[in-house]
């Protein structure tokens, strides 16, 4: 953990470098000292099916959600969140500057008993340092 998982209207398919904000949420993630490099996942679904608003313009929305373990306080989350939230407004600062464009984020916290994982990558990567 954590999993950034970004949703976005298909009118965005040609506009948005996913690969480039995940390198800036993944790297922004591991230096925050919070979450172990090895449990960060980042991905992108496009949503084909979408109506915005009044659905009369090109209007475009990417929703980001960032899935995280159990256990951390909520100063921490919320320090987190809004640092990342600041890296994610600049990345899409340009293209909003361009077009009509929502751009939302949230912050979840799984249940601690009901979360159920199965990783080899932390000790890969320990075993690489």
């Amino acid at each position: 953990m954590p999993h950034f998982i970004a949703e976005y209207s298909a009118n965005l398919q040609d506009s948005v470098d996913f690969q480039d904000l995940f390198e800036q949420v993944n790297d922004f993630l591991g230096n925050t000292g919070v979450f172990p490099l090895g449990g960060i996942r980042s991905r992108a679904i496009r949503l084909d099916q979408y109506r915005v608003a009044d659905g009369k313009h090109d209007y475009a929305f990417v929703h980001m959600t960032l899935k995280v373990g159990s256990g951390r306080d909520l100063e921490t989350r919320q320090k987190v969140a809004t640092e990342l939230f600041a890296v994610i407004e600049q990345f899409f600062q340009p293209l909003k500057a361009e077009r009509l464009l929502a751009v939302s984020f949230e912050m979840t916290e799984l249940d601690p008993v009901l979360n159920f994982k199965s990783n080899n990558i932390h000790q890969f990567l320990k075993n690489q340092a």
